[in-house]
């Protein structure tokens, strides 16, 4: 289905309008590229049709004057050798000729008027062309420039939790180790209070970093 009816359609369009009301304006401004291409072609084929028709009456009308100049010619040869009807003749003749002229100069000036309307049309679509090309060209750079900023978002995003699960199985591991070590030194002993007090103090002090790390990972999945 046609977008534009009519070359009074496209050349009255608010392209601007159109796109704003479409769900897909790359799709919609490759079919209006698409119905202006294909107007502009049947425009300057009847155009072609009109000059035709133009240099047709140009060349009708110089041979009609050129006869009705040369039955007046006549006519008065005819006067001149005392022959009054083949004078009239010629003159009857001569008026045919210049009516046929009056006639065709004035089919003359409608076609000049259509082939200048032709040509306003043809100037006034081929710079809708020209800006729907450009609405096009401009579409397409804001659809790359939106997907790539989607996939830098993406990236940064994974690198941001990559970098925190990364943080975050570090510090299990520097817990596993230091619960390890005083494993390991407690092992055949027993432990002063002293001790035990440190060893409180430095498992509460990594739960501690521990849960703001989880915490801030937890945010920041959810941002």
């Amino acid at each position: 289905m046609s977008i534009f009816s009519r070359l009074t359609d496209i050349v009255q369009s608010n392209i601007n309008a159109l796109l704003d009301r479409a769900e897909e304006p790359e799709k919609l401004i490759r079919l209006i590229i698409q119905e202006m291409e294909d107007t502009l072609v049947e425009v300057r084929s009847s155009t072609v049709k009109i000059i035709a028709e133009k240099k047709e009456i140009e060349r009708r009308v110089g041979d009609l004057t050129r006869e009705r100049d040369e039955w007046e010619r006549k006519a008065e040869i005819a006067l001149g050798r005392d022959r009054e009807d083949l004078a009239k003749e010629a003159l009857r003749l001569r008026t045919r000729a210049a009516e046929e002229v009056d006639t065709l100069t004035e089919q003359l000036i409608q076609v000049e008027a259509a082939l200048a309307k032709a040509n306003d049309d043809i100037g006034r679509l081929q710079a809708k062309l020209t800006d729907a090309k450009n609405r096009e060209k401009a579409l397409v750079a804001r659809t790359k420039t939106a997907a790539n900023r989607v996939k830098v978002r993406e990236r940064l995003n994974d690198d941001r939790i990559n970098e925190a699960l990364s943080r975050f199985e570090q510090v299990e591991r520097n817990l596993d180790e230091l619960e390890g070590r005083v494993e390991a030194h407690d092992l055949g002993r027993r432990k002063s209070v002293a001790e035990e007090i440190a060893e409180l103090e430095a498992t509460h002090k990594l739960d501690e970093e521990l849960a703001a790390l989880k915490a801030r990972v937890a945010a920041r999945k959810g941002s």
